[in-house]
């Protein structure tokens, strides 16, 4: 699809859920929410992140002994100064059900390819959420899974599963460079 509109090779990555995505923007939050906005909303939200941690802590003791370390802080996948750029590609990523990255040379985008419970005969058409063309598209960073903006905003974007770990690794040059036109990553 965005290959023929683009008329250059295409690297389509399935994402994973963006329901955990963190963020390091000015004026929002860990979570992606503004701050100073649904103060009410955001006091009850954070009394029962509150209990339920609490539950769970009891719960994991009592069921390991809290032999292991865990972290339950929210990792940082959007970094940037206020109204980053990058935040134009998250928001409407947030919102699909099965979220893919489409990379090109000069393109990016972001498609959701609908919900994958359906049979695929019934598979709604692809859609396009966002999308960037040079100069304004981000610089693809592969080895790294990231995306960077012009104003040094970033993405670092979760991958579906292992599988599509192992297919990015395998469109990766010896430069780090994707490779666009095929073949296989030398090793």
């Amino acid at each position: 699809m965005l290959g023929t509109r683009w008329r250059e090779p295409v690297l389509a990555l399935r994402l994973g859920k963006a329901s955990g995505l963190g963020f390091d923007v000015p004026g929002l939050r860990s979570d992606g929410t503004v701050e100073g906005k649904q103060r009410v909303r955001q006091f009850f939200r954070n009394l029962g992140r509150g209990v339920a941690y609490a539950v769970g802590s009891v719960l994991f003791l009592a069921s390991s002994g809290g032999g292991g370390k865990t972290s339950f802080q929210r990792q940082v996948h959007v970094k940037g100064p206020a109204g980053a750029l990058a935040l134009a590609a998250v928001e409407p990523l947030r919102a699909a059900k099965a979220p893919w990255l489409v990379c090109s040379p000069s393109c990016v985008a972001i498609v959701d390819s609908g919900s994958t419970v359906a049979d695929p005969a019934d598979a709604p058409e692809p859609r396009v959420l966002w999308e960037a063309r040079r100069p304004e598209a981000p610089e693809l960073r592969p080895r790294s899974r990231t995306l960077t903006w012009r104003d040094g905003s970033s993405f670092t974007f979760p991958l579906h599963d292992y599988t599509e770990e192992r297919y990015l690794r395998s469109r990766i040059g010896g430069d780090g460079a994707p490779l666009w036109h095929g073949g296989a990553a030398a090793t």
